[in-house]
């Protein structure tokens, strides 16, 4: 088809094609290919009349579309529908992108204006009344996204709402907590955290109506704020005790220094313990003043018993041969036992004595076990005496006769009880006197074996 000048009623600028329609809405994830028209072609609704003007059927009666100037009247139809089926794939395309991808509300909305536009000035030939059902189609479409996107809006406010409540409640929470089980390092960095979580929630969270998020602001802030003021009170008043600390660990330090020359061993070292105990009720200094006053107050404890220690070892040493004789001693006097010849045992235990205390001291570590081992011995001598003692005794002497004296009677009693009861044949008598009978003889058998002991 050769290009010639058209007539003096040229058709007007033909619809946007899908490119210029693309730029209006996002561009989809999928790649979105337009349906054609349905029904019949688009040629079948014009006509071309003899003097080459086109005329496009519709539901009003004929319109004029234009001309082709040149054309072949089927060239001519051709060309109004084919400019019909590159509107009506905008339209299906515009359709596919608000129906089936993320394609916003908005942007659906000014697509369909544009198409709309583009429909009022077609010059086309083809079913126009489809066309319009494609745009109501669109505009439904654009209606129940914009539907959607208001529900999720909502959704998203809800959800916002909750999320802030949540850093709110969290910060209320922190803020009531009593100041003697506050962790104020943890508490104030997860304070900075909420904060930092309530900024990120406004720049990229939904957007909340402004009573909703000034309501919470509100009391995150005073939140925030309440516990700043706790804290600065709190370390305003832990910097006077601190200071208190301070000067009473300061004065322990320098008690303590004042001792480390000291050979009193016993006294300095009870006075250490007890600066010691004073120590611990002084509180808490600074860490940097607690840990310097500490080291000071270590050293001069340390250097005293460090001194008390040398002395001892030095003791200890000199008392090694004292061990020896000790220990020799020792067996001397284990071998008195067992005790069979008390009046031997207690002269040679009281010279095993008289040489242990001779001996003089031991080391230590050893002091326990022989003074142990020792009062083992001095223990089962000092029995032995009791027992003798006892056995000669004559208030107890005399109260095992009266009990054998007494037990005696009884079973003479007893015997004589039997004999009746034997005689008068009651057996159940006789099983009860017998019982009797048996159980105080073994009393008496008892009691007379006590008494042969104090007899000797």
């Amino acid at each position: 088809m050769t290009e010639q000048t058209p007539k003096p009623t040229p058709p007007k600028p033909g619809p946007p094609s899908p490119a210029a329609v693309r730029k209006v809405a996002h561009p989809p994830a999928p790649a979105l290919t337009p349906a054609a028209p349905s029904g019949p072609p688009a040629e079948s609704f014009g006509r071309v009349a003899e003097d080459g003007t086109v005329f496009v059927r519709t539901t009003d009666g004929e319109r004029e579309v234009g001309a082709y100037p040149g054309a072949t009247p089927e060239e001519a139809l051709h060309y109004f529908a084919r400019k019909y089926d590159e509107l009506y794939a905008s339209a299906d395309l515009l359709h596919q992108r608000v129906t089936t991808t993320d394609l916003s509300a908005k942007d659906g909305a000014d697509g369909l204006a544009k198409l709309r536009e583009h429909c009022a000035e077609a010059n086309v030939v083809g079913d126009l009344a489809a066309l319009d059902t494609k745009v109501a189609e669109i505009e439904q479409a654009v209606t129940a996204r914009r539907e959607t996107e208001a529900a999720e809006r909502s959704a998203a406010r809800a959800a916002a709402a909750t999320e802030r409540e949540a850093i709110v409640a969290e910060a209320e929470k922190i803020a009531a907590q009593p100041e003697n089980k506050v962790q104020w390092k943890a508490s104030g960095a997860r304070m900075r955290e909420l904060l930092e979580e309530w900024k990120k929630h406004q720049r990229s969270g939904a957007r909340l109506d402004r009573e909703t998020e000034g309501a919470l602001w509100q009391r995150f802030s005073a939140a925030r704020n309440s516990f700043d003021k706790a804290r600065r009170v709190h370390f305003a008043q832990l910097e006077g005790t601190q200071a208190e600390a301070k000067a009473a660990k300061e004065a322990l330090v320098a008690e303590a220094e004042s001792m480390t020359t000291s050979t009193d061993w016993g006294s300095t070292a009870g006075a250490y313990k007890r600066l010691m105990d004073r120590w611990r009720q002084a509180g808490r200094a600074s860490r940097a003043d607690d840990d310097a006053l500490w080291e000071r107050f270590k050293a001069a404890q340390d250097a005293f018993f460090s001194a008390k220690d040398a002395i001892a070892a030095q003791e200890d040493e000199e008392y090694r041969a004292n061990l020896s004789v000790k220990e020799e001693l020792l067996k001397e006097a284990e071998a008195i036992l067992p005790v069979t010849d008390l009046d031997a045992a207690k002269a040679a235990l009281r010279a095993v004595q008289d040489k242990w205390d001779a001996a003089g001291r031991v080391p230590r570590a050893d002091v326990d076990r022989m003074e142990k081992g020792m009062r083992r011995v001095e223990q089962a001598v000092r029995d032995a005496d009791d027992k003798r003692w006892n056995q000669t005794n004559p208030e107890v002497a005399a109260r095992a006769q009266s009990m054998v004296d007494q037990l005696e009677a009884s079973v003479a009693s007893l015997r004589a009880d039997l004999e009746k009861a034997q005689a008068s044949g009651n057996e159940r008598k006789v099983k009860d006197a017998q019982a009797k009978l048996e159980a105080q003889e073994q009393w008496l058998a008892q009691a007379r074996g006590n008494l042969d002991e104090f007899s000797g």
